[in-house]
C-alpha cells in the first residue's frame, strides 16, 4: 500500500474514514491530527514525507466530521473521535505505534495509550490540549456565558487565531468529562515528547506541564519554543518536531544493552 491516493474504513454506524498509510520499518507512526485538523496539515505532510524517505511505516486521517471523511461535525464528539482513532490503529496500522497527537490529537493519543497499551510505544505531543473542553472551554467561560450555554446547547464563538468560527455544542463538553485525564495519575510509561509553544494563546503551555506530570512515565520531557504558537508550523518548529521524532525511534530502534542481561548459564 502507498499514501498515493486516500484509502477508506467503514465504522460500525456507517461513517467511512479517509486515511493514508505508507508502509515500512516497525515501530511506525500513527497522526493524530486536532480540533478542525485534518490529515493534509503542514506538520503531518512533513512527517509523511520524513518517515517514507526512512522507509518507516505511517499512518494519517481524519476524524469523523473533518476533512475528506463523512459524518457532520456539530453532531460528533470526543468519544467519536477516539473510536476512529482506535479503529485506525486496530485495523490499518501495524505493529507498535509511535502516536503524535497534535492539540486535541494529544488526548486522544493519551486514551489510545491508555486502552491499547500493548500497540504504543512512545508519544509526540505538539501542543497538547488533554482536556480542553473542560479546561480550555467551559470553565474559562462566566456563569452568564455558562447559563445562554445551557439553554441553547450551542455556542459559536471566533477561535483564537480569528481564521474561522469555533462552534462548541453541550454534547461536547458533556461527552468530554468522561474522557479526562489530569484529574489523576496517568498510568502510561512509555517514553513521551511533548512540544509546546511558548506563546501559544488556543491551548497555554501549562497544559503540556500539567500533562508531563500526570503520566507515570519516568522517561518524558517537554520542549518550550520561545515565540512558538498554537500551529508550530515554523520551519524550525517543523525541525525540532522531526530532531525529536528521530531521537525517539532511535531509542527505541536500539537493541537492550547486553551488559544489562543476567547470564543464566550454570557456573562450572
Amino acid at each position: 500500500m502507498s499514501s498515493g491516493r486516500t484509502r477508506t474504513l467503514h465504522r460500525q454506524g456507517g461513517k467511512a474514514i479517509a486515511y493514508h498509510v505508507i508502509p515500512g520499518k516497525s515501530p511506525g507512526v500513527l497522526f493524530c491530527s486536532g480540533y478542525r485538523s485534518d490529515m493534509n496539515g503542514t506538520k503531518v505532510l512533513a512527517i509523511e514525507s520524513w518517515c517514507r524517505a526512512r522507509n518507516r511505516a505511517f499512518v494519517r486521517f481524519d476524524y469523523a466530521g473533518h476533512g475528506e471523511s463523512e459524518g457532520e461535525f456539530e453532531r460528533l464528539t470526543l468519544s467519536d473521535w477516539i473510536g476512529d482513532a482506535t479503529a485506525i490503529l486496530d485495523t490499518v496500522a501495524e505493529g507498535p505505534q509511535v502516536i503524535v497527537g497534535s492539540s486535541m490529537g494529544a488526548w486522544v493519543m493519551v486514551r489510545l495509550a491508555l486502552d491499547r497499551p500493548d500497540r504504543v510505544a512512545g508519544l509526540v505531543g505538539i501542543a497538547a490540549a488533554p482536556d480542553f473542553t473542560e479546561d480550555m472551554m467551559w470553565n474559562v467561560a462566566d456563569p452568564q456565558a455558562q447559563a445562554v450555554f445551557l439553554e441553547h446547547k450551542v455556542w459559536r464563538q471566533p477561535s483564537p487565531d480569528g481564521e474561522h468560527e469555533t462552534v462548541i455544542t453541550l454534547d461536547l463538553i458533556e461527552d468530554g468529562r468522561k474522557h479526562l485525564v489530569l484529574r489523576a495519575p496517568i498510568p502510561v510509561t512509555v517514553p513521551v515528547r511533548l512540544i509546546h509553544g511558548a506563546d501559544d494563546r488556543s491551548a497555554p503551555w501549562t497544559a503540556s506541564q500539567q500533562l508531563m506530570e500526570r503520566l507515570e512515565s519516568e522517561d518524558a520531557t517537554l520542549t518550550l519554543l520561545k515565540g512558538g504558537h498554537h500551529r508550530l508550523s515554523r520551519p524550525g518548529d517543523i525541525a525540532v518536531l522531526l530532531q525529536t521524532l528521530e531521537a525517539l525511534l532511535d531509542q527505541l530502534d536500539a537493541p537492550e544493552d547486553s551488559s544489562a542481561r543476567i547470564d543464566a548459564r550454570p557456573a562450572r
